[in-house]
This record gives C-alpha cells, structure tokens and sequence, in this order.
C-alpha cells in the first residue's frame, strides 16, 4: 500500500508520494508549455501509461485536475496550490543538498525525489531559513513561495540562439545527471555567458564559447539550457 506523506483534509484523495510526484509533473511540464499528456507524463514518471490513466482518474475525483475532450490535463487552482507546495520541497532541498551537504548539482534531483515527500512543514522553513531564503535552486530553477505570486516560466532555449550571439545561462533541465554533469564541466551553468559561435545545418551541434574554449553541444543539449542574449 503507498505510503501517505501528508494528510490533507481538504482533498478527497491521500497525498502518497505517487500523487505528488504526479502533480509536480504536471506542474513542471506545463511551465515548460509541453504537451501535458497521459504519454508525456508517463515518460516523466518512468511508469506504464495504464498506470498513469489511472493516477489521473484519481486526481480528477479529487478536484486536482481537470480534463478536456482534447485530453488536454490541467491543474486547478487547489491542484496548482498543492504541486506548488511539492515543488518548492523539491528545490529547496536540492539548494540544501548542494549548498550545506557539498553534492553537486548532477546528483541531487533524486534525491530530492525521495526527500521531498519525508519533511515537514516545520522542517521546510528551517532549511528556508538556513539557505537564506533562496530564490532559486541549483538548476537555476525559482523556488515557489509558501504564499504569493509564483511565475513558472523558461526563457528561450540556446538551440534558438542565433550565431553571433552572447547568451546568459538561466536556468538548466534537471532531469538528466549525465547532461548536467556534462555543461558543469564546460562551465555551462546559471550565470555563465557564452558566445554562440556556429550553427552546423542538419542537426549538427551548437558551437558556443566559454571563456576562451570553444564547445560543441549536440541539439539535445542545446535544447536543456535556457537563457536571454545579453
């Protein structure tokens, strides 16, 4: 039987670790204007798409979710109120993981994963209180507040980018270790500025300009960093 990680009076449904892993998906993915569907968040979730139909179902009977006849998946306010909540443990302890414990930035989104349904609310302001009250997580992602306006936006991806550009970095796709370990190593990480050299036509790889290297990133990872020209 999944374990309850919160009690929540006010949902018809228990909040497991299932459900708000769920959420924050949904949440994450619709930050990022993709697609929020059964098959996208199944990938995701890296469970069977029956599986997550019937995660879905659930969330619809408990008024977090709205579905329309396109299949199109929303969160309602009280929906969007609860991943926000999730979201902001998330990222909090990723910012707690790198800045107090010394992991870096490639190791702590699983984590996170696990944590982030164990703390309490007490414990979450505590670590809050301990970061300093960060704005932003390792990733560069914002952190959502306890109360107030959250905006979850991305700025252009550097795939868009065109040659001749200087581009600041702002924020990092954290869903793949090996590609952040990846940028971290060529110094591509929130805050870093590049020089978008070239283009190669047919799919080829971005060339950008870290100091005085010179890196080519495949479309793939191109497409994982966001920021603004400068």
């Amino acid at each position: 039987m999944p374990q309850t990680v919160q009690s929540s009076p006010c949902c018809e449904i228990s909040h497991t670790a299932a459900v708000e892993d769920c959420l924050r998906t949904i949440f994450k993915l619709a930050g990022r204007k993709l697609p929020v569907t059964t098959s996208a968040l199944a990938e995701q979730l890296r469970v069977a798409p029956p599986t997550v139909s019937a995660m879905l179902k659930r969330l619809e009977a408990g008024q977090l979710i709205t579905r329309s006849a396109g299949h199109e998946i929303r969160l309602t306010k009280h929906g969007e109120r609860h991943a926000r909540g999730v979201t902001r443990r998330h990222r909090l302890v990723e910012t707690f993981l790198v800045q107090v414990l010394g992991l870096s930035w490639d190791e702590v989104h699983e984590e996170a994963d696990v944590l982030e349904h164990a703390i309490s609310e007490r414990l979450e302001d505590r670590i809050d209180g301990v970061l300093g009250h960060p704005t932003h997580d390792p990733h560069g992602d914002p952190i959502p507040p306890r109360n107030g306006r959250h905006v979850e936006s991305w700025a252009a991806p550097l795939g868009g980018v065109p040659a001749g550009s200087r581009f600041r970095v702002e924020r990092v796709a954290d869903d793949d270790s090996e590609a952040l370990r990846y940028l971290a190593e060529r110094g591509i990480t929130p805050g870093a500025v590049l020089e978008v050299m070239n283009r190669e036509p047919f799919g080829g790889p971005v060339w950008v300009k870290v100091g005085a290297k010179r890196h080519a990133l495949a479309p793939m990872l191109a497409d994982v960093v966001h920021g603004q020209v400068a």
